[in-house]
């Protein structure tokens, strides 16, 4: 009897999903540092012919204070480890967890914006008033707007991750969404070097 119950053929295997946000998100992060490369580059290659000539590259009365980038640059540190938290968290089937990791990484992300808008209010440095002026902001502005959409991706996979969506048999969004992240912190890093420290 137990044997007539048992199937002749065992039906296929459902087909692998394919990565698509994997790699999409893979694609805009390589954009991202493209362009993040450009406008460093583009700062640097100004702000050397500027001083090759004898002129002054940060304008009078103006400064770039040390103190609040490092502390964004720490802060976005620690929240790569609140990240990767969750990512082990949905791995393991955790939701609780991996929602307190990314409302972690959430509030990290939101403190480093402050300390960079912090920042930015006490240079003293105008927008209009030199080369500096405008590479500083612009780049600054796209950090802190790189910085705003990987945390609105991290929200979004917050999301899908409460819904049910990913689970230990599938974590994409949340592997995306760290990869995403990460790239972020490190392209932070970047103008955090090449801006904020070597000035």
């Amino acid at each position: 009897m137990a044997l007539e119950m048992i199937p002749a053929e065992v039906p296929a295997a459902p087909p692998t999903r394919p990565r698509v946000l994997l790699f999409g998100t893979a694609y805009a992060a390589a954009a991202c540092v493209m362009a993040f490369g450009g406008l460093v580059g583009i700062y640097l290659s100004t702000r050397s012919a500027t001083l090759h000539s004898g002129k002054p590259w940060i304008p009078d009365k103006g400064s770039i204070p040390l103190t609040p980038g490092t502390m964004a640059l720490f802060t976005l540190l620690i929240s790569c480890v609140a990240m990767q938290w969750a990512v082990h968290a949905v791995g393991h089937n955790d939701r609780q967890h991996a929602l307190m990791a990314l409302g972690l990484t959430v509030f990290f992300g939101a403190a480093a914006i402050n300390a960079i808008t912090f920042l930015l209010s006490q240079t003293g440095i105008g927008v209009r008033g030199s080369a500096m002026g405008v590479l500083f902001y612009v780049i600054s502005g796209a950090e802190i707007a790189m910085i705003v959409a990987g945390l609105v991706y991290a929200g979004i996979m917050a999301f899908r991750t409460t819904g049910g969506e990913y689970s230990g048999r599938d974590r994409e969004g949340m592997v995306a969404a760290s990869m995403f992240w990460y790239v972020t912190v490190a392209m932070y890093a970047l103008v955090w070097y090449a801006i904020y420290v070597t000035k």
